[in-house]
């Protein structure tokens, strides 16, 4: 590195798209496939403003999370049926693994290992990923489906966390306030400059159920630091 930051890749994503776009292929398409998405991922962000492909770390989800554990009130990714996952899947894994070196978490998600290296990297790097959850990191991102960047603030990255808060997400059976969707949401948390007023609104909004707003708070956070778990702000 060149002291001009990383670019963190999403493994996930890439695994998945890869292997679903070869279902009906065979395993060595699925090995193509990922090389395609990781060699568009580079080419769109080698020089803004990182200037080699050693500057990339991928990272992929493995079979634990402590996630589980905490979700109380409803199954965490208990929408998800089991017979989702595409053929090649695991051909396409052991690929990210074995020619682009992806690290595999464990107890937690890929999301937190890449919300641990840009905090160690203060920041400084980009987020390639489509996953809107990204976006509680205030750094550039790369949405690499949609061909977009973005920079988020760090007053806008824990807006966005508070908002998920009260919206929760369909994707991860993390159910928010009945509802309560984006655009109220937005309504709610538009006059909020500071995390503490962004806390007030969240537990008026929740009618004081802290357990509530903590189990889902938690769920949300990506981590920062190893085995960290969310406490509200400080003086709250």
């Amino acid at each position: 590195m060149k002291g001009k930051g990383k670019v963190l890749i999403d493994g996930d994503i890439v695994a998945y798209r890869a292997a679903f776009a070869t279902q009906d292929l065979l395993p060595s398409d699925a090995r193509v496939k990922v090389d395609e998405l990781m060699g568009f991922i580079i080419d769109e962000t080698v020089d803004f403003p990182f200037p080699s492909p050693e500057d990339y770390q991928t990272y992929l989800t493995g079979s634990t999370n402590f996630r589980f554990e905490i979700a109380k009130s409803y199954p965490y990714k208990g929408n998800r049926k089991a017979t989702e996952k595409p053929k090649h899947l695991g051909t396409a894994r052991d690929h990210m693994i074995n020619k682009y070196e992806a690290v595999v978490s464990v107890e937690e998600e890929a999301d937190d290992l890449i919300s641990k290296a840009a905090a160690a990297l203060n920041y400084n790097c980009v987020v390639a990923s489509i996953d809107k959850d990204m976006l509680q990191l205030p750094c550039w991102h790369f949405n690499f489906g949609r061909n977009e960047w973005l920079q988020v603030d760090p007053k806008g990255g824990t807006k966005f966390f508070y908002h998920q808060i009260l919206t929760g997400d369909r994707a991860d059976n993390i159910v928010g306030l009945h509802g309560i969707g984006p655009k109220k949401a937005d309504k709610l948390l538009q006059d909020c400059h500071t995390e503490e007023e962004l806390w007030e609104v969240i537990v008026k909004a929740y009618d004081g159920d802290l357990e509530r707003i903590i189990e889902n708070a938690r769920l949300l956070w990506l981590r920062r630091y190893d085995n960290e778990m969310w406490e509200p702000p400080q003086g709250a």
